[in-house]
């Protein structure tokens, strides 16, 4: 019996904003507990929300990015449930009319290999909304404690279509959005930090039906790995009950991604639970057409945009493009370095196998690098000048990493400069020629390959410095005229 999974997720993502949803008190993370608190994040008598417009230029930005409708007026409700680490007994949030609806998210699935492109699809949105995050509630033997310094503070919810398949689906959809939020400033998206967390609504039915199936919750997983093992767990479970003669209950799950279980924690809420209604203390605001294109000019070059651009523009095989997209510090180093002069090709291959593994290596990020776009374009320069060799290209990136000089001075230091003074260099040829009497008779008489003993001696006689195209152009000449 052959089922598919039906999944749709729903994203919460922390604007990164100086100050919270509602109210003018900081945002921030890992400061002693409930200091970033004032009469509205408690919700004490008399306090009044006042709206974060940087919150709402946001949440614009992220739609128009995404190729959602925009509202033209858009309102905030008051979502009623209690928890005790949110004091209002309300969420201000927004219900049937959100800022963005519909758009779409474009995943990359994986490839063959790690040097061929994966298959591209679009994972379609519902909607994406405003909100305020709840406090967190920290459990002690025998007591709770509650910090409110992350209450208020300004989220989006991204909600999809129930229209992911697998679990690979969902990981690329998550890193995908992630890497556009990033790319755009709207939020760091540290999910260690709790500022992106996922839920999961998973079901199954046969192949060939059309009719949704019983979905289950998985609520609060905060790592794209825990989402994608998650939902295997998950499919593997209904399948399971659903074989056996069981029943797939309508719930929420804790999915522990330590021991890949997950256990019931509740059964799941629908909207009407809730009792939705219009917040008294917000105006709804009107979204207008300049304020859209104001900000549509703030927008980056969409991440895939700039992968498509890389390949076919600048002729990049698609591992050292689609390595240099992940980042956008990375990509803007690179397009730094190209901009100084660097060819493409060579540029990215420094920068994604010798920067970034030495990078790794010491445990430093880009932005802590000694070497620059400049240092990169440098040595690239030398390479192609003929000024070096390969094996001294890669000495003295090895030296620029350690000491921050340009690539020309610690080749002029370290003396590694290639000698392309012919009269040294037909010298260093007519001894290698004497030398070796036997690869000089066989490259006359016809065998081409026998020519690199004769290089390789000259090297030793230069102790490396020789310009090899030089010396090939004298061994031919003097060989066979």
């Amino acid at each position: 019996m052959d089922f598919e999974a039906v999944i749709g997720l729903e994203v919460h993502v922390q604007i990164k904003a100086a100050s919270k949803m509602f109210t003018r008190v900081a945002t921030g993370y890992g400061e002693p507990p409930n200091t970033l608190t004032d009469p509205t994040v408690l919700a004490l008598p008399g306090a009044l929300p006042v709206l974060n417009k940087a919150a709402l230029d946001a949440i614009i930005k992220t739609g128009l990015m995404l190729d959602c409708e925009i509202a033209t007026v858009t309102r905030w409700d008051r979502k009623n449930y209690f928890y005790p680490d949110s004091p209002k007994n309300y969420q201000l949030s927004q219900y049937d009319q959100p800022v963005c609806r519909h758009g779409a998210v474009e995943i990359e699935l994986p490839g063959a290999s790690l040097a061929v492109m994966g298959e591209h699809k679009k994972i379609e949105l519902t909607r994406i909304h405003l909100e305020e995050d709840v406090g967190k509630l920290n459990h002690e033997t025998n007591d709770s404690l509650i910090d409110y310094n992350r209450a208020g503070t300004p989220l989006m919810e991204i909600v999809t279509e129930p229209v992911i398949r697998s679990a690979d689906e969902a990981f690329a959809f998550l890193t995908s959005l992630r890497q556009s939020l990033i790319y755009a400033g709207i939020s760091d998206c540290d999910m260690e930090k709790g500022q992106m967390r996922c839920d999961a609504n998973i079901s199954i039915r046969r192949v060939g039906e059309t009719k949704l199936g019983t979905k289950v919750e998985l609520k609060n997983l905060n790592s794209i790995s825990y989402v994608r093992d998650g939902i295997v767990t998950e499919i593997k479970r209904q399948i399971n009950v659903a074989t056996s003669g069981g029943t797939i209950v309508q719930e929420t799950r804790l999915y522990d991604g330590e021991t890949g279980r997950s256990a019931s924690m509740r059964s799941k809420e629908m909207a009407h639970d809730y009792r939705y209604f219009p917040d008294p203390d917000l105006m709804p605001v009107r979204i207008d057409a300049e304020w859209k294109t104001r900000l549509a000019a703030e927008l980056p070059e969409r991440p895939f945009a700039k992968q498509t651009r890389f390949i076919e523009q600048l002729g990049l095989p698609y591992s050292a493009a689609s390595v240099l997209v992940r980042d956008r510090a990375l990509a803007d180093f690179f397009e730094a370095a190209v901009k100084l002069g660097a060819k493409p090709t060579a540029a990215a291959n420094w920068i994604t196998n010798d920067l970034l593994r030495d990078l790794a290596a010491a445990n430093l990020a880009l932005a802590a690098s000694k070497v620059t776009a400049a240092h990169i374009a440098g040595l690239v320069a030398l390479v192609e000048q003929g000024a070096v060799s390969s094996s001294q290209a890669k000495e003295i990136f090895a030296d620029m990493f350690q000491t921050g000089d340009q690539a020309a001075a610690v080749a002029d230091r370290k003396g590694l400069r290639q000698s392309s003074d012919t009269g040294a260099l037909e010298g260093w040829c007519a001894t290698a020629i004497a030398n070796d009497a036997k690869s000089a008779d066989q490259v006359r008489s016809g065998n081409a390959k026998a020519i690199n003993a004769l290089k390789g001696a000259v090297m030793k006689l230069s102790a490396g410095k020789a310009n090899p195209k030089l010396v090939d152009d004298i061994l031919r000449r003097l060989l066979v005229g």
